[in-house]
C-alpha cells in the first residue's frame, strides 16, 4: 500500500501561468533549487488499483507521468477505481471533466455539501451526466470507516475540517459540516495510517487526536505567513480568510507539527507559488528541514 503525490502545488500550479513573482520567474529561468509542481492531488492504492484523491486541472499530465495509473490490462483501462473529494474547489474538481471517456459511471465519493456545490454552483456532475455519468457515494464526515471497491486492503475515514468552501458555494462565508474534509487512510494489513488534509485552517481536538495517532501526516502547506499575498500585492485577503493555516508564527502549522510524536512522518502539500519553502535554498525551507517537516513534490511515493 502506498500514496503517490501526483501534484503538490496549490491552485495555479508552480509556476502559475500568469505569475512573474521571483519564484515563478526563477522556475522558468531554470534557477537551481526550484522544482515545477502541478496542482494538488494524490493517489492511494496497492500498486495496481488506486483511489484518486481530488482531480486537479492537471490530471491528464499527472496520469501520463504516473505509469502505475495505466496498467494496460485491456484496450481501454485505468488504475483509478474511484475518486474522493476533500471539497468542491476548482483546483480539486476540474479534472473530473478529463475522466469523462469512461465506459461506465465514474465512482465518486463526496459529502452532501460538496455534491450540492458540484450540482448547482459549478454543475460538473450534471455535465458529466451527458458523458460517462457519475456513481456517487455519500461521504459522512463522522469518522465511520468505508472502503473503495477494487482497492483491496484500504480503509478510509473522513473527518470534518474548518476551511473554506469554493467561492461559488452558498456556504462560502457560513461554513457547514461537510464543506471540507480530511481523510485518514489505513493499510488494513499492518494498521499503518496516513492523514491527508490539503486545506486546513484550524486544528480542533478531533483533528489533533487523529494527527497524533497517524504514522504519516500530510497537511496544508499553502502559505508561509498569513499576510503573504497582501505583502506581495497579489490579494487583499489573509491566508486564514481563505481557509489556510500558515506555517510560521505562533500557532502556525510548524508549531503544531513540532508537537507530534518523533516517529510521525510530517509533510506539507498544496503549496502556493508565493510560499518561500518552494525554494530549496531559502531560510524558510531550512526551518522546515530543521523541524523534520518535508515539502511534498510531484512523484513523491510514501509506503504505508
Amino acid at each position: 500500500m502506498k500514496l503517490i503525490v501526483l501534484g503538490a502545488a496549490a491552485g495555479g500550479g508552480f509556476p502559475q501561468w500568469n505569475c512573474n513573482c521571483t519564484q515563478c520567474a526563477g522556475v522558468r529561468a531554470g534557477r537551481p533549487g526550484l522544482r515545477r509542481r502541478t496542482q494538488s492531488s494524490v493517489i492511494v492504492g496497492d500498486g495496481a488499483d488506486w483511489v484518486l484523491v481530488n482531480a486537479s486541472p492537471d490530471i491528464l499530465q499527472q496520469i501520463q507521468a504516473t505509469p502505475a495509473l495505466q496498467p494496460a490490462r485491456q484496450l481501454r483501462d485505468t488504475g483509478i477505481r474511484g475518486v474522493l473529494l476533500v471539497d468542491g474547489q476548482i483546483d480539486h474538481t476540474t479534472g473530473l471533466f478529463m475522466l469523462r471517456e469512461r465506459g461506465s459511471p465514474l465512482p465518486l465519493w463526496c459529502t452532501d455539501p460538496v455534491h450540492d456545490d458540484l450540482s448547482q454552483g459549478n454543475p460538473i456532475l450534471r455535465v458529466l451526466g451527458h458523458f460517462c455519468g457519475v456513481d456517487r457515494h455519500t461521504v459522512t464526515p463522522d469518522g465511520a470507516p468505508f472502503e473503495v471497491p477494487g482497492v483491496a486492503g484500504l480503509r478510509v475515514r473522513a473527518l470534518p475540517l474548518w476551511s473554506k468552501p469554493a467561492p461559488f458555494s452558498p456556504h462560502r462565508e457560513h461554513n457547514v459540516v461537510g464543506d471540507n474534509v480530511g481523510y485518514l487512510f489505513e493499510n488494513t494489513a499492518n494498521g499503518r495510517t496516513l492523514f491527508y488534509a490539503p486545506g486546513l485552517a484550524e486544528i480542533d481536538p478531533t483533528v489533533w487526536e487523529v494527527m497524533n495517532t497517524a504514522n504519516v501526516v500530510m497537511v496544508d502547506g499553502t502559505f508561509w505567513t498569513d499576510d503573504e499575498m497582501i505583502r506581495l500585492g497579489i490579494s487583499s485577503k489573509r491566508g486564514s480568510e481563505i481557509g489556510h493555516l500558515p506555517q510560521s508564527g505562533a500557532g502556525g502549522m510548524l508549531e503544531w507539527l513540532s508537537k507530534l510524536p518523533a516517529s510521525t512522518r510530517k509533510l506539507l502539500i498544496h503549496i502556493n507559488n508565493t510560499n518561500p519553502i518552494l525554494d530549496e535554498h531559502s531560510p524558510e525551507r531550512a526551518a522546515c528541514t530543521a523541524a523534520g517537516v518535508e515539502v511534498s513534490h510531484d512523484g513523491l511515493e510514501i509506503d504505508l
